[in-house]
């Protein structure tokens, strides 16, 4: 029996496992997978699902290109769960786990059709280099009423007072307290899965929040943020709203961000090679900021991967609209907060909370890696509102996927056949979207053109 098998088969029994749920990251960031029950989880050897289920659009069906990317005989793949990322499933009735797997090809190598992958080769490459990145994220999401028609505008749900929110009320303490018994469960069930969530706030919508994740490993802050994803909503579910994690879902309200600080210490020291003793930024962090206005333009994509996504990055203090980076300004897409030697970070703001974390942590940690290794200059910091300044970014998600992969270094770091794959995918969710006629359209084009 291999170690990690111990070690997965000992914690089933101290928590008297019933039901495990194998979980799979697919393209959009969702949950793939299957039930299974615990005993014979443990004995009947690999999972199995198959591999098209990673290529798999927001809504659920296949692209045109789909048997180019995967083969024609819809094959299986192989699935090894990961005991880092085991947890148990607090809103479950019955006592279940929930176990991400990485995911293989059926002769043994890692599948290149699966985020986790990515990011996993992401940051094999740091190893190479001696270096580890750390990160910590913070996701913002909303609170809103049920609505079961998709017609209807979105609206704040009521709160314990029983009215809803019509002000801005941003870090609002009594705010948040409008929403405590959702706050107290989610918070519950965050520390039953072992999730590192720090701080809470309001944001500036209507029931609109933010939960900071305390700093980490990479990818445990990917698979933590997945989970809390499912947390959130689970939550909501509990107290009959929903959460949303869409980009922009209130026309009238901010965005939401998935927020990424970032720094890289040396392997074998833990030394921030950011800042020296004295806190002056060092070559390595320049060139890492570098990177991430050069290769930000091609990757936007990951960050902003649907096509709600780009009406959060329009000219407005909340989201960046282009590569400007500066000191403790909020308004630059790379924002570097006053802090020590040890805690200097760079913070890309550019991510929004419908990202797949995978590939937005993925994607802003090779653009500052291809930065350091080209030994790329960045732009002087910014001075000011950098939202005064040009649109350097895609402004709508067909644009952004003709940038993706123009460079060699980007198609190497994360493969030919995924940049393919991903294009494709998003490319068929915004070609069924521009068939849409929207009520703007009738209002104003029907009898005026």
């Amino acid at each position: 029996m291999s170690t990690d098998t111990k070690i997965i088969q000992d914690w089933l029994k101290k928590h008297q496992i019933s039901e495990v749920e194998v979980l799979v990251p697919d393209m959009t960031g969702n949950a793939r997978g299957k039930f299974i029950p615990a005993h014979q989880f443990l004995t009947m050897g690999k999972p199995k699902l198959p591999e098209s289920i990673l290529v798999q659009s927001v809504t659920g069906e296949y692209c045109e290109d789909h048997w180019e990317l995967v083969e024609p005989t819809d094959a299986d793949m192989l699935l090894e769960p990961d005991p880092s990322a085991m947890r148990l499933v607090p809103w479950a009735r019955e006592p279940t786990a929930q176990i991400i797997h990485d995911c293989y090809t059926m002769t043994g190598e890692a599948h290149p059709l699966s985020c986790r992958n990515v990011l996993r080769k992401v940051l094999d490459l740091y190893a190479e280099d001696g270096l580890v990145p750390v990160i910590a994220p913070e996701v913002e999401f909303y609170l809103v009423a049920r609505n079961l028609d998709p017609d209807y505008v979105l609206e704040p749900p009521s709160g314990r007072s029983g009215r809803r929110e019509t002000s801005r009320l941003s870090y609002s303490i009594d705010a948040v307290a409008e929403f405590e018994d959702f706050v107290e469960d989610m918070y519950d069930y965050a520390e039953a899965q072992e999730l590192a969530v720090d701080t809470l706030i309001h944001e500036n919508g209507a029931a609109q929040m933010e939960i900071n994740f305390v700093h980490g490993d990479a990818m445990s802050l990917a698979d933590q943020v997945f989970s809390f994803k499912r947390t959130v909503r689970e939550t909501a579910h509990k107290h009959g709203v929903y959460a949303t994690f869409m980009a922009k879902p209130m026309q009238n309200d901010a965005g939401s961000a998935l927020h990424i600080h970032q720094s890289i210490v040396r392997a074998d020291t833990g030394e921030n090679i950011f800042a020296d003793a004295e806190g002056r930024h060092t070559e390595a962090f320049l060139s890492y900021i570098a990177g991430l206005q050069h290769y930000t333009p091609e990757l936007i994509s990951f960050y902003a991967p649907n096509v709600n996504s780009y009406r959060r990055l329009a000219p407005d203090i909340a989201a960046p609209i282009n590569v400007n980076w500066g000191v403790g300004n909020r308004t630059t897409a790379f924002r570097v907060p006053e802090s020590s030697p040890a805690a200097t970070r760079v913070e890309n703001r550019f991510p929004g909370a419908d990202a797949n974390p995978y590939l937005a942590i993925a994607a802003t940690l090779a653009s500052g890696l291809l930065g350091m290794r080209r030994g790329l200059q960045p732009s002087a910091p910014h001075q000011g509102t950098a939202n005064d300044d040009e649109v350097e970014v895609a402004r709508s998600l067909e644009e952004a996927l003709r940038n993706l992969g123009n460079s060699p270094e980007v198609r190497e770091v994360f493969g030919g056949l995924f940049l393919k794959a991903y294009a494709a995918v998003k490319r068929d969710e915004f070609e069924k979207f521009n068939r849409v006629i929207s009520s703007w359209e009738r209002e104003h084009l029907l009898l005026q053109v």
